[in-house]
């Protein structure tokens, strides 16, 4: 993966550190949405969990709808601990859910008058990275110019470990050495290019309008390739858990060759 051309010395890099410090924040914003999300995705669990055991199914695919909602109100128990019961785990995701919608609107307003928001607009235009998942990469990063488009994996720990004996050589699992959190986001990330690719879908296309030719070229270059290397892995029938991992992996790089550019420029620009 290329890296950024321009560089800048040792004390001028110091001297402008704090222009991309982690702010905590966002970062404390970003990991509320993130633990909202699991305890809604928790209570949601909670009512599917009910409803099956008594051999109740929702006759449509696509759940959590305004009319998924209504029909999960028309249902009715016998017993009073279990009608209880199911209404408050009803009420507890319905609260949730108007929850996380509060705080990814702070989380909109916030991405958009940060100092990361360049950054921000160039993640998202890679697939799977929506605003919420960009906004949260880049407060948790931070200063991207600190890694190469191949150290920042071993910084999120998405390497292999590797034990070595004599001459011989074994790849094992990710070292998980790294940042949890950034991870769990590229892992979630990587998912969405095993999906159909041929063109930007009109998100893409609206968030190309946001950034400069070179940004969207790199974004087109990457969505492309990642979603090439999916079709590989699945021809060759790899475990997907697996496949996801390495695909993140290098989703992490093609985010590097978008973020380290912008504030490399913007570090220029200020010294």
């Amino acid at each position: 993966m290329t890296e950024p051309t321009a560089s800048i010395s040792a004390s001028t890099r110091a001297s402008r550190r704090s222009v991309f410090t982690r702010s905590p924040g966002a970062r404390s914003m970003s990991r509320l949405r993130s633990g909202t999300a699991k305890d809604l995705a928790h209570a949601r669990q909670h009512v599917n969990a009910i409803l099956l055991r008594h051999g109740i199914r929702y006759p449509q695919d696509t759940r959590w709808t305004k009319e998924h909602r209504l029909w999960l109100h028309r249902q009715h128990f016998d017993q009073q601990a279990l009608q209880f019961t199911y209404e408050a785990d009803v009420e507890q995701a319905e609260l949730l859910t108007a929850q996380l919608a509060r705080i990814d609107k702070q989380v909109t307003a916030t991405a958009a008058a940060c100092r990361y928001g360049p950054v921000i607009d160039a993640l998202m235009c890679l697939r799977g990275i929506h605003i919420t998942t960009a906004f949260g990469l880049a407060v948790e990063i931070g200063d991207w110019t600190r890694f190469t488009g191949s150290t920042i994996g071993s910084y999120l720990g998405m390497v292999p470990s590797e034990e070595s004996s004599g001459q011989s050589r074994h790849q094992g699992p990710i070292t998980k050495a790294g940042h949890t959190y950034a991870r769990k986001l590229l892992i979630e990330a990587a998912w969405q290019h095993r999906r159909p690719y041929a063109r930007p879908g009109e998100r893409l296309l609206r968030q190309f309008e946001l950034v400069a030719p070179a940004t969207r070229i790199r974004a087109l270059e990457g969505n492309h390739r990642l979603h090439r290397k999916w079709e590989h892995f699945d021809e060759r029938h790899k475990m997907p858990v697996k496949a996801n991992t390495a695909i993140a992996r290098e989703l992490a790089g093609w985010c590097w060759s978008l973020a380290a550019p912008l504030q490399q420029g913007e570090r220029m620009n200020a010294a």
